[in-house]
């Protein structure tokens, strides 16, 4: 009988690296779904689904982050306050103007686990709205994303 490969901490711990993506023209989904799969660690051999095996990722330049068709206007984003009637509404215009960095928090968080694993998933995403990033000494790998014309 075969046994169940579970990698130790020093494989997780030796693998985990920082990747650079730029957002800059790229299709929101084609980008989160993207950077879902880093996070995950779902590119790597020691995959696990029940262990965080996923690296770091930094998306730079989150304001130029392109949505297709009418998502501008049509797209909502919705919460909460909790009291009656406490319902607010924004559309991905005006919250791509305001907090670009929260469309694309927002649209990875969704393609994460819904548990406590994915909620330490998202914290190793770092996303930030121009060019400039604090992350230059972990020496990040500058990843590719596929932009659909």
């Amino acid at each position: 009988m075969t046994k169940s490969y579970l990698p130790t901490v020093s494989e997780l711990q030796k693998g985990r690296g920082w990747y650079l993506v730029n957002a800059e023209g790229v299709v929101l989904g084609r980008l989160a779904s993207r950077v879902a799969t880093l996070l995950m660690g779902k590119d790597r051999a020691c995959y696990t689904p029940f262990l965080d095996t996923g690296s770091f990722v930094v998306v730079v330049n989150a304001s130029k982050v392109r949505l297709t068709g009418r998502k501008m206007d049509q797209k909502l984003y919705r919460r909460h306050s909790g009291m009656p009637g406490g319902l607010k509404e924004t559309s991905a215009r005006n919250l791509l103007a305001r907090f670009p960095e929260k469309v694309i928090e927002e649209a990875v968080t969704g393609m994460l686990p819904k548990n406590k694993l994915g909620r330490a998933m998202a914290r190793k995403l770092k996303v930030y709205r121009d060019q400039q990033h604090p992350h230059q000494a972990q020496k990040p790998v500058v990843i590719e994303v596929a932009t659909k014309t």
